[in-house]
């Protein structure tokens, strides 16, 4: 007597269970029982292998009535027994594998390829970046060949199926206890055959052209900065849906400023004499104005200044940056020698007040050395 479990307790169904309703109780274990979702767990695995047992079994009409009748009896010693899994379990395999990892949204159906995703290289400037621009671009693109309207056939004709698969694009092979499937090597899984290819397309369903797209570049974009143009990409496969068309955005180098962020910073150099004395002077901006900036005296150099609201705009916000003005001290070069005499004779009257900085490191190199020579 065997000692199986009742089908219709494995799949917690009521023996009048429809059709619909076994394969809803048959997904739901199969996807809570599968040894991926349960690595290690060896029960896992024999309650799926029972699962899918049941389902073969009962999803067939005349396995279900045998069944009904007989019990497992009917499928020992040889009585087209369900522990054989033949296609059917393929099918049911195939099914749940779908839903368990996404895979049925990759199969070709009748030949209907997604197309390719496109990427264009934009060099713009900060200018650009900051204004915002609309630009015309050329491109060669693959459209959808307009002799045979995609569908790569000659004039007239239509592609028929596959052969090999049946126009399912895929075959099985059995492996023991798994059915692999793979890609139809006749028709590379498109499920269709073209014997009389169209001449202008060569039976690809698709021609190369040049194209002309406006692309809308907002104000604030960043170096690197990604825009997606849904459906400009390649045509697809014989009538497939297009692919899309990325634009990647790269910033040329800026003469003036260096960005970071919302915020720009540029460097000024100052005279020695600017510096010490203070004074003003004017800096341009990226919206192509000017702008003042004050210096107090003893301004040393490296020291930064904020302009505010002067840098980049922030992408799709109302927000906008700074400026940073750094300062550089330039020393004075190719001094004549009334220059020279000059700049001797302040260095004479010059204290320790006039440069704190300076007098106070050398005070400490004087007191090193000195602690040194007493040891």
């Amino acid at each position: 007597m065997s000692t199986k479990r009742c089908y219709y307790e494995t799949l917690e169904v009521e023996r009048n269970a429809d059709d619909t309703s076994l394969k809803s109780a048959f997904r739901k274990l199969a996807m809570k029982w599968h040894p991926d979702r349960n690595p290690g767990d060896a029960q896992s695995e024999i309650r799926f292998k029972e699962i899918n047992e049941a389902y073969e079994v009962l999803k067939d009409g005349q396995k279900r009535a045998a069944y009904d009748r007989f019990g497992h009896a009917a499928f020992e010693q040889g009585h087209g027994g369900a522990a054989g899994f033949g296609a059917g379990f393929a099918s049911s395999f195939s099914d749940i594998f779908e839903d368990l990892f996404g895979m049925a949204g990759q199969r070709a159906r009748g030949g209907r390829e997604r197309g390719a995703d496109l990427r264009y290289n934009m060099e713009i400037s900060l200018e650009e970046a900051f204004q915002g621009k609309t630009a015309q671009i050329e491109i060669p693109v693959s459209v959808t060949c307009e002799a045979c309207s995609g569908i790569g056939a000659k004039a007239g004709t239509k592609p028929k199926a596959c052969g090999m698969c049946g126009g399912a694009g895929r075959v099985r092979q059995a492996q023991g206890f798994f059915t692999l499937e793979r890609t139809c090597p006749g028709c590379q899984g498109r499920g269709q055959m073209i014997e009389d290819a169209c001449p202008s397309c060569s039976g690809t369903g698709r021609v190369t052209r040049e194209r002309t797209l406006s692309v809308n570049i907002p104000q604030g974009v960043e170096d690197g900065t990604r825009i997606r143009l849904a459906g400009e990409g390649e045509a697809g496969v014989r009538g497939g849906p297009p692919g899309d068309l990325y634009i990647f955005l790269s910033l040329s180098a800026h003469e003036f400023f260096q960005r970071d962020g919302a915020d720009l910073h540029c460097r000024v150099p100052i005279s020695m004499v600017t510096a010490a004395l203070g004074g003003e002077f004017e800096v341009p901006t990226i919206e192509k104005g000017k702008t003042k900036v004050k210096i107090p005296s003893g301004t040393q150099s490296g020291r930064r200044f904020r302009i505010a609201s002067k840098g980049m705009p922030v992408l799709r916000s109302r927000q906008t940056g700074d400026m940073y003005v750094q300062v550089v001290v330039e020393t004075p070069q190719n001094l004549t020698r009334k220059q020279q005499e000059l700049l001797a004779e302040f260095e004479k009257l010059s204290s320790g007040a006039t440069q704190p900085e300076a007098e106070g490191f050398f005070a400490k190199v004087k007191d090193f050395f000195g602690s040194r020579a007493s040891t």
